[in-house]
């Protein structure tokens, strides 16, 4: 991190909403406008991968690779719809939303409710499990046997968490509403609806591109938008200085402000990943659509400095592993053993 929020806000958290206020009405017309630049031409892209499996794979392949990114911008906006401010009409964002979810591989009901209590409860230690990435404090990992340790340095490991954990996420733990299965059939329908959307989809693919436009498009390009958005969610929240506590000192705005990160990323992978880096902002106001957060920093200099990491500055939060209540900040496997 370039600076520390703590020490270069000079408005507390909760002042800092009725400032972000006035950013969260969407435009009707700017939002149609980037789902069309993100969905055309993921179509098209993936149109010329189909048909360049006919003569090479390798070829097919690369493109393939390129729409992951289209497929993550579509996220990214599915993402929106599910904060309401995408659309000022709640009906169409959900739709869009459902959608998407088809080609995310994510049922948008199921993702929506985990992600709101991702949103309600972030940086609070006694409210962890769900819509997260597990993370255990210092105590909590020396109390585990053996094995308990191991599983959990299988699972903090960055093959683990960025190579197959995206894998098992949107293949196959996103094809049942866990964490919500007692909730009702609201959650149920959403997962099952995708799926079967989902299996049609791929039925078709099978029969009219063969299993080689499967594994050398279909997989690939949404293996590579899963990965990638595995880690924008991981460098989001766990990175050195970022803030837990437990719930009788916990506090939402303040949690939002210094436990998020702004990934200031170079322009192009900012706008494939539609602006979810300014994360900080996101998470002190949620109805903010992803196109107007720039503004936010443009007009809010602050907040460009709050909690900063750069690309190459990110790379080092894939150590880290473990929470340190003693000195308020996440710690690798390595420091604890020194």
């Amino acid at each position: 991190m370039t600076q520390n929020p703590r020490m270069h806000n000079h408005k507390n958290a909760r002042e800092w909403v009725s400032v972000l206020a006035k950013y969260r009405e969407p435009d009707t017309m700017r939002s149609s406008f980037e789902l069309g630049v993100s969905v055309i031409p993921f179509i098209i892209l993936w149109t010329m991968a189909c048909w360049m499996a006919s003569f090479s794979y390798t070829a097919a392949f690369v493109i393939a690779l390129l729409n992951g990114g289209f497929l993550l911008r579509m996220f990214v906006i599915q993402h929106d719809c599910g904060h309401g401010s995408f659309f000022n009409n709640r009906t169409l964002s959900d739709w869009i939303g459902r959608i998407l979810g088809v080609f995310t591989l994510t049922p948008y009901d199921v993702w929506r409710r985990t992600h709101s209590i991702h949103h309600s409860h972030a940086g609070d230690l006694d409210h962890r499990g769900i819509g997260d990435v597990m993370t255990l404090t210092v105590e909590e990992y020396q109390a585990r046997s053996t094995y308990g340790r191991f599983m959990y340095r299988l699972y903090r490991h960055p093959l683990v968490m960025f190579g197959l954990g995206p894998s098992y996420l949107f293949l196959l733990q996103n094809r049942l509403p866990l964490g919500l299965m007692k909730q009702g059939a609201k959650y149920w329908v959403s997962a099952m609806g995708t799926n079967i959307a989902a299996a049609i989809f791929v039925f078709l693919i099978v029969y009219f591109g063969g299993w080689q436009v499967l594994v050398f498009v279909a997989l690939p390009t949404v293996l590579l938008a899963a990965s990638v958005g595995v880690w924008l969610f991981y460098v989001q929240h766990q990175f050195e200085e970022t803030h837990w506590k437990n719930t009788e000192d916990w506090q939402l705005h303040e949690a939002a402000l210094e436990g998020s990160s702004h990934y200031d990323l170079p322009l192009v992978l900012r706008w494939f990943t539609a602006n979810i880096g300014i994360h900080h902002v996101h998470h002190l106001y949620s109805r903010i659509p992803f196109y107007r957060l720039g503004d936010v920093l443009r007009d809010n200099e602050e907040l460009v400095h709050c909690g900063r990491m750069t690309l190459k500055q990110s790379f080092k939060c894939a150590r880290l592993d473990l929470w340190d209540a003693t000195s308020n900040k996440l710690i690798s496997f390595a420091d604890l053993r020194k």
